[in-house]
């Protein structure tokens, strides 16, 4: 029992250690710039950076695997070159782009809740009319 539960906990440890640890990376990148007014503020901004870096760095790294899968393979070459395993190499290459991926997660969230608190007074069919409105005013600006 002792080792299922010693392999889940790896398992679990491997799957949430990288965006954990791309969340953290990024989260201070934001620190830097601008020093968080509250403590609560901070816990927020640490969360948001490791939940955007979960989500949305996976779709970041595919997206980036299909238009240079090149890059994860020789990634792999310089692991080996180490003496290292080569499907570490992957390691190489998806800490940072979750790190890019949790970067704006902060300015993100801050954009929504002002523009929602602009619209604090109007129902959720106001609300949705106005988002429809500002998604076509992007698209035609394209």
């Amino acid at each position: 029992m002792t080792i299922v539960i010693g392999a889940a906990g790896s398992a679990l440890l491997t799957i949430f250690a990288a965006p954990l640890l791309a969340g953290a990376i990024a989260c201070a990148l934001t620190f830097l710039f601008m020093w968080p007014r509250t403590r609560r503020e901070g816990w927020v901004r640490f969360i948001c950076a490791i939940a955007m870096a979960g989500i949305a760095g996976p779709f970041l790294l595919a997206a980036l695997h299909s238009w240079w899968p090149t890059l994860f393979v020789s990634a792999g070459s310089v692991m080996a070159l180490c003496g290292i395993d080569a499907s570490l190499g992957v390691a190489i290459v998806a800490v940072p782009m979750l790190v890019v991926a949790a970067l704006p997660a902060w300015w993100l969230l801050g954009g929504v809740v002002r523009w929602l608190d602009r619209r604090r007074d109007q129902d959720i069919a106001e609300i949705a009319r106005a988002a429809a409105q500002a998604v076509k005013d992007v698209r035609n600006s394209l």
